[in-house]
């Protein structure tokens, strides 16, 4: 494909950056290569492939959900926080109404 210096005008003009007639004439060159050498992907026979989502295998490592058996750290002080609420409704805090 033949990118113009009147395209890469455009495609500057849409990205708003500005640039000279020097650059201008350089980038046409550039951006056929660039256009070209896509083109030349899609010609590429990928029916075997199957898509990825990354190069490498990638793996999350879990750790077991256990509960702390420190009683500072773990769970069940819902009234010791709830006591520092400005407002607190069935158990949870209280939020005002925010409707526009």
């Amino acid at each position: 494909m033949s990118v113009d210096k009147a395209t890469v005008e455009k495609i500057a003009k849409l990205a708003r950056i500005k640039m000279g007639d020097e650059e201008l004439e350089r980038m046409a060159p550039e951006l056929s290569n660039i256009l070209d050498w896509v083109e030349q992907l899609g010609e590429v026979d990928t029916s075997g492939v199957e898509p990825m989502r990354a190069v490498i295998p990638n793996a999350l490592r879990l750790r077991d959900d256990v509960i702390d058996a420190d009683p500072k750290t773990a769970g069940g002080r819902r009234d010791d926080v709830l006591a520092n609420a400005p407002a607190a409704e069935h158990g949870f805090f209280g939020v005002p109404k925010v409707i526009e």
